[in-house]
């Protein structure tokens, strides 16, 4: 049973500052659930159902170091941002930071992008496609909000986000850097590489200009429509899949 004191740190950890300060935050879902439980990583509270518990007792030995809470669906209910109904929540330990790898690989830079769920979703692409490292400039929403995690869905096991500011890393990597921007070299004609630096910037401002001068190229995704603008994680996806290395 989760005391009150227990309650209020659950619900806490909606908030970035909270969050910083434990070292913590929150993955709901089932899906989410399993995924960090299979995994060698951390967990420290394990909340849920009192059949999800009993269903899934097998994978819970694998992480004696967790506290198991049962709760009432009603309960759960209280501690998730999720609007569908859910059988378990985790808290879990924030990793220590550590210093970006520069390696003859792909990586994506992200500058402010605000929306949790684009943050979310490239951390998911940047999975998909085998990228291991994510740079958010310090404008860029946080990655452990909850919408994040969420929207990730479980990409944070094998993708690595860091905060830096965009410049000094883009100056520290001597791999092509490749600003995602509407008057660009349309992306249909530029050949694959084997390592860069994809840079996508904020939803509506774009790639700031102290960033967008560091870029070796400017990339562009032509399109016959109306719209003004492709969505952030959408044209990180499109771009992925055009540049890297099939």
């Amino acid at each position: 049973m989760l005391t009150k004191a227990q309650i209020k740190y659950i619900k806490s950890l909606t908030e970035r500052k909270i969050r910083n300060e434990a070292k913590a935050f929150k993955a709901s879902g089932e899906k989410l659930a399993t995924e960090w439980l299979l995994s060698n990583k951390a967990i420290e509270m394990v909340i849920g159902t009192t059949e999800w518990i009993s269903l899934h007792s097998n994978l819970l030995a694998k992480h004696p170091e967790a506290k198991y809470f049962e709760v009432k669906e009603s309960e759960l209910a209280t501690l998730t941002t999720l609007q569908t109904p859910n059988q378990v929540l985790l808290v879990i330990p924030i990793p220590e930071s550590t210093a970006i790898p520069i390696r003859n690989e792909w990586y994506i830079a992200l500058d402010d992008i605000q929306d949790p769920g684009n943050l979310g979703t490239i951390i998911r692409i940047a999975d998909w496609f085998g990228i291991s490292n994510v740079i958010c400039s310090p404008g860029c929403v946080d990655q452990y909000n909850p919408k994040v995690v969420q929207s990730a869905m479980g990409s944070h096991l094998r993708v690595s986000v860091y905060e830096s500011n965009l410049v000094p890393f883009l100056q520290s990597i001597s791999l092509p850097k490749i600003a995602a921007t509407l008057g660009g070299e349309p992306v249909y004609g530029m050949k694959r590489m084997e390592a860069g630096v994809l840079i996508i910037g904020n939803e509506s401002k774009g790639i700031s200009e102290s960033v967008l001068k560091m870029a070796t190229n400017k990339v562009t995704i032509p399109g016959k429509g109306g719209a003004e603008s492709l969505n952030a994680a959408i044209s990180a996806g499109i771009l992925c899949a055009l540049l890297l290395p099939c």
